[in-house]
């Protein structure tokens, strides 16, 4: 047997065990883990031919495990640290005191309204990465505040999706993006433009589609249905640990030299001891921590199972098999199918699609001249459209389950989300397209 036909065995192994785990109701961070186990035990019982790598044994196979599991380690980190300032900041009351003050003044202002709505829902994702942090922060609060606007439940329920999804694409933490960087040994710099103007320009599209029609905010309905801000707040207050995070960002930028260098998890807590601080109540940190890392259980296990899932597979070759069938496809039925593609696999296999798919695509149109910032700026926003496509569907079922949403999944509000997901998936296509001549918004 050959090292190409052993990997299509390896992957063969991964795809079926996956598949059955996931038949059985399997969690699917577990699923991958599983896959993981038996593609590595596959590696070391089926025959390879002559490669260095037969003599393998169980215990560096395991090392191979447990060494991927930390090759996503920093990106849990921002992950985690970012969403327990943003789970702070709601406890704190800073959430409802920001949509509170919307819908008071700009109740009848529709278009100012729904625009800074979008921004609100844009922030928390696009600080985490996360489209279900933003639906369990800030998604039932901006969901009332539409309901009050007249927007038909199944719009709303969309709405709140496609902002999530957008928030999630944007910068400055990508985590598609970043893994697929990881993956390729790409800084992961240069992102900030063409993700801004992809997922902004996603996120308006959605919110003008789906919930522009209609009346001026009934201000008391919504401020009824609202929790009430604790005393105390104002906007310097609530705009100060927002003002803490740009200005660490950008000082290591600005003093490259002189500035010491802060990593993104300590910056997220600094502004998440800035929102204690300020905070006009007195916060259960302890107990947001511990819903924190419940809360994010699922995400992260997946980034930690993705990474040893990543090793066995690069290991067993089965990554390379991947990587050839990627890049031996013509460029034509890339852009033609891509749009269709990265979504599907996005729900079948979440962030491990990143440095699966998006590595040898960064490959490729790196080597065909194309540019892979701007590329793997429109992937990684095309790649949580998927989110609400089975088998996993995470931010889908989150915000179905935080809307309370009783209409159907599929026929009415998968099917809301198709005509916004479109506009998205054309837009990214044309950035691919064009990646070249657009190559300036990642300089």
């Amino acid at each position: 047997m050959t090292m190409f036909h052993h990997s299509i065995g390896v992957l063969i192994v991964i795809a079926v065990v996956f598949a059955l785990a996931k038949r059985m109701k399997v969690t699917t961070e577990l699923s991958m883990f599983l896959a993981a186990l038996f593609g590595a035990l596959a590696h070391m019982i089926l025959p390879k031919g002559v490669d260095p790598r037969s003599a393998i044994t169980v215990t560096e196979l395991l090392r191979h495990v447990v060494e991927g599991a930390f090759t996503y380690y920093d990106v849990c980190l921002i992950f985690m640290s970012a969403t327990f300032f943003m789970a702070l900041f709601k406890e704190a009351g800073g959430v409802a005191f920001i949509v509170r003050k919307i819908v008071r003044s700009f109740a009848g202002h529709r278009f100012v309204c729904l625009l800074l709505l979008t921004v609100v829902m844009l922030i928390p994702g696009a600080i985490t990465g996360s489209g279900a942090t933003t639906v369990l922060t800030v998604g039932a609060l901006v969901g009332s505040v539409l309901a009050a606007m007249g927007v038909p439940e199944t719009r709303r329920v969309a709405l709140v999706f496609m902002l999530a999804a957008m928030s999630a694409a944007a910068p400055p933490i990508n985590l598609w993006a970043m893994m697929a960087a990881a993956g390729a040994n790409m800084p992961y710099v240069g992102f900030a433009k063409p993700l801004l103007i992809l997922s902004v320009a996603g996120a308006l599209f959605s919110t003008f589609y789906l919930a522009g029609k209609g009346e001026p905010v009934d201000t008391e309905k919504a401020l009824s249905e609202l929790p009430e801000a604790p005393e105390g707040w104002n906007w310097l207050k609530a705009a100060l640990p927002f003002l803490t995070l740009v200005a660490l960002v950008l000082a290591g930028r600005i003093w490259p030299y002189t500035f010491p260098t802060v990593g993104l998890p300590l910056i997220f807590m600094i502004c998440a001891a800035v929102t204690i601080i300020l905070s006009p109540v007195k916060l259960r940190i302890l107990d947001v921590a511990t819903d924190t890392v419940k809360n994010l259980l699922g995400l992260v296990g997946i980034m930690v199972v993705v990474g040893s899932l990543i090793q066995v597979m690069a290991l067993s070759g089965a990554r390379g098999l991947i990587s050839l069938a990627v890049v031996t496809l013509p460029m034509a039925v890339l852009f033609a199918t891509l749009w269709i593609i990265l979504p599907l696999s996005e729900g079948l296999v979440q962030y491990a699609v990143a440095p699966l798919i998006g590595v040898p695509l960064i490959m490729l149109f790196n080597m065909k001249g194309l540019d892979p910032i701007v590329s793997l700026s429109a992937w990684a926003v095309m790649w949580p459209l998927g989110d609400c496509l089975p088998p996993t569907a995470v931010v889908g079922r989150a915000t179905v389950m935080e809307m309370d949403y009783k209409g159907r999944y599929f026929a009415d509000f998968v099917k809301a989300c198709i005509v916004p997901s479109l506009f998205v998936a054309l837009l990214c296509t044309l950035f691919l397209i064009y990646s070249k001549k657009l190559a300036f918004l990642g300089g």
